[in-house]
């Protein structure tokens, strides 16, 4: 892919995979809008690592639970840099049963709106753009919840909501992919536990016990949580390599969903 002129808009970016996502792709030479809400205290350290990295950028801060917001959002990417070629879709919302514990309805609504709400509205601002393109990409993330939802060494991590969430926006990467196309290429990234997003660096993770820890490793074919290094290269496949793939979902776990049961040796048999 020609990355010269090209423009992307990266959501949830002030932290984790986001900012890992905008930081590469600038180091590409794409232009990145990088929008942001929660984790203030992030912004700063961002700031500086945009520093030290010549292509243009713009930071911006939209609530995209507000939906009448997101619409001057598209407007000031295309205000600022003429036009949109990526949309990252990385936003959602789960509530760890370690952490929350039980639900409640405001803390339902709250994965719904963010997983699925806000990303549907986000593409339907940001099509018209990513069509004129011409060759448009949007990449969906998600997670492994939607086929695992709550149950064995991850029931700690995933509770049905944000399982059911992630379930839903496989749909809409389907949906999505055919009125987008031909312009535009429309994937999904469904992890794992990743090192910012479930894995070792959450607050939630330092909640379990190492026993419990160990489980979820042992039930991962690799062995280890993945890496926003990892995430960072499936990005740039779909980006940059995947010229005939849409509608597709690249699982990026590791082997969880396979399960960490070993294949027994075939026996002898009887003949």
């Amino acid at each position: 892919m020609k990355t010269e002129n090209k423009v992307a808009l990266v959501l949830g970016s002030v932290k984790g995979i986001g900012k890992g996502i905008g930081l590469f792709l600038a180091k590409k030479g794409i232009r990145i809008v990088l929008n942001y809400f929660d984790w203030e205290e992030s912004l700063e350290k961002l700031k500086q690592d945009l520093e030290k990295i010549s292509t243009p950028h713009l930071i911006v801060k939209t609530n995209l639970l507000e939906t009448d917001k997101i619409p001057g959002l598209i407007k000031k990417v295309v205000d600022n840099f003429g036009r949109l070629d990526i949309l990252i879709n990385n936003i959602e919302r789960g509530g760890w049963p370690v952490v929350h514990g039980a639900y409640n309805c405001e803390q339902w609504d709250l994965e719904m709106a963010t997983t699925l709400r806000a990303k549907q509205w986000v593409l339907e601002s940001s099509l018209p753009y990513l069509k004129k393109s011409g060759n448009g990409i949007v990449i969906n993330f998600s997670s492994i919840a939607g086929i695992v939802g709550r149950s064995g060494p991850l029931s700690y991590i995933f509770n049905e909501g944000y399982s059911a969430a992630n379930r839903g926006v496989s749909l809409l990467t389907e949906t999505w992919a055919r009125i987008a196309a031909p312009e535009v290429r429309v994937n999904e990234i469904m992890l794992g536990i990743i090192e910012s997003r479930h894995g070792e660096n959450t607050r939630g993770w330092g909640l379990l016990t190492d026993a419990q820890k160990q489980d979820i490793l042992n039930h991962t074919l690799i062995g280890r949580t993945g890496t926003i290094d990892d995430v960072v290269k499936a990005v740039w496949f779909l980006i940059n390599d995947a010229s005939f793939m849409t509608g597709s979902v690249i699982r990026l776990d590791g082997g969880y969903v396979l399960g960490g049961d070993k294949v027994a040796p075939i026996p002898k048999g009887v003949l």
